[in-house]
């Protein structure tokens, strides 16, 4: 049997991982959930019917697929319980949103007001600048530097938050050629004992690509939890 190259990505650097139970809720597709794994978590599929206090406080983090909030409207309906979670300790990671809409309606996204733009940052060697190097996600357990931003594909970010407003902590200023500098990339922001993070870096193309950068920053995401 033979492998040729472009089937097979290999990742020639050590990558950290602090092995969690991790809830994913599918959005429009995407292959977080298998990267997840490689890392060395153990992922369950969430449903609707998942959504309960007593079901979601096993999972130190559960990270939302893909334009999710744009697909299930269950998903804004449940945020008061999504919330709590938080609260109690769990780390919600939440991928892009195409708009802040779920059909008609406006949707619901974390513990405070939060609402994405068209802000997107399209050129995949653009220049990025490390804005809050001391937080732990830059840091454990792995140390997050330039070159882990080194050959992503197609693009750095899609629909950023923009402008980021307090409590939210920001970590990325990015932009493409003659356009604004922006923020809005990765933010975050406490609640209670946990997290309510944002995504919009385009994660979902570079861990199936195999950009290490890409799976070293979501080791650290996952691994910023106080939930067991």
């Amino acid at each position: 049997n033979y492998l040729y190259k472009h089937q097979i990505q290999l990742i020639d650097e050590p990558i950290f991982s602090t092995p969690k139970k991790v809830g994913y809720i599918i959005g429009a597709g995407d292959r977080v959930p298998e990267a997840l794994m490689q890392l060395g978590h153990a992922v369950e599929f969430l449903q609707e019917a998942d959504l309960v206090a007593s079901k979601l406080s096993q999972f130190s983090a559960i990270v939302v697929g893909i334009r999710a909030y744009n697909i299930h409207e269950w998903l804004t309906n449940k945020n008061d319980v999504l919330n709590q979670y938080i609260e109690n300790g769990g780390h919600l990671i939440v991928q892009y949103l195409k708009n802040n809409l779920v059909g008609n309606k406006r949707v619901k996204v974390g513990p405070f007001d939060f609402s994405v733009s068209n802000v997107r940052v399209t050129e995949e060697k653009a220049r990025v600048e490390f804005l809050n190097t001391q937080h732990p996600f830059m840091n454990f357990p792995n140390k997050l530097g330039d070159k882990d931003f080194d050959n992503w594909i197609q693009e750095r970010s899609t629909y950023q938050m923009e402008p980021v407003k307090a409590p939210y902590e920001t970590f990325f200023q990015m932009k493409d050629t003659n356009d604004a500098p922006t923020k809005g990339s990765l933010v975050t922001a406490s609640y209670g004992k946990g997290y309510f993070t944002y995504v919009s870096l385009v994660l979902f193309r570079q861990l199936p690509a195999g950009v290490s950068g890409s799976y070293k920053l979501l080791a650290n995401l996952i691994a910023a939890t106080t939930n067991k």
